[in-house]
């Protein structure tokens, strides 16, 4: 059994080295737009990975915008500009870094555990008033773009290890402590910041920042993190890529 579950991990670890490096390759203009990947058979030799991962990899770039699949023919690059920061989907600001080539960096300010929930954080479905409590600073080129304020809640907040530049919560939350991130609502608005946001950010007189809330649940649907973020709004792009469902 142990045997089997390593040789899964490893074709899912495998399957995410293959849609970074091909990402990346979309990102630095290796395959322009219009551009159609090498083949199935061409990028099994290449990644040294079975046709099912390669099909994986390939359906997970499909659902994120890069290619479009095209019968016959292959898999074509997409004018999709990825350099955003994708508020629809779930993912942490270190996986965008190593899947878009950023040039980003995160400071951690300050991080501490509450007893008692900051009062516009309190919610129906929060059954506990303690969290860990993260406020970070996320730079691109050097330039502040976003500010992150979260809230861990009970129970990994018993746990949470310290925090150090550059680590990422879903890591520690996924790969350390075993709990699963499965999905997450989110508002967008724009609202004037606080001095000290304001001033970390280099937001001007107006103070006005992009701010998206959210609320990130874990497989067994379990609310674990809120998040306020404030995002400068001279780099802020809300790109989204929507493929049909029909109901």
């Amino acid at each position: 059994m142990m045997g089997k579950e390593v040789g899964v991990m490893s074709e899912i670890s495998k399957q995410q080295l293959i849609v970074q490096d091909l990402a990346q390759k979309i990102h630095h203009h290796l395959y322009e737009v219009g551009d159609y990947l090498p083949s199935e058979y061409q990028l099994v030799d290449l990644y040294g990975a079975s046709r099912n991962t390669i099909r994986k990899a390939l359906d997970e770039l499909t659902e994120m915008g890069f290619i479009q699949k095209i019968q016959g023919k292959g898999s074509v690059v997409l004018d999709f500009q990825r350099y955003a920061f994708p508020i629809s989907g779930i993912t942490s600001f270190k996986e965008l870094n190593r899947s878009m080539g950023m040039n980003a960096h995160t400071k951690v300010l300050k991080q501490v555990i509450l007893d008692q929930l900051p009062d516009d954080w309190s919610l129906p479905e929060v059954n506990t008033n303690k969290c860990f409590y993260l406020e970070r600073l996320r730079l691109v080129d050097g330039e502040p773009s976003v500010y992150d304020l979260d809230c861990l809640l009970s129970p990994p907040v018993v746990n949470f290890p310290t925090l150090h530049d550059d680590d990422s919560v879903y890591e520690i939350l996924e790969n350390q402590m075993g709990l699963p991130i499965s999905y997450a609502t989110k508002e967008i608005t724009v609202e004037a910041a606080d001095r000290q946001i304001a001033d970390q950010l280099r937001l001007g007189q107006a103070q006005l920042a992009v701010v998206v809330k959210s609320k990130v649940y874990l497989e067994d649907t379990s609310l674990v993190q809120l998040t306020i973020s404030y995002h400068h709004p001279d780099k802020f792009r809300f790109i989204d890529f929507a493929r049909r469902r029909k109901l």
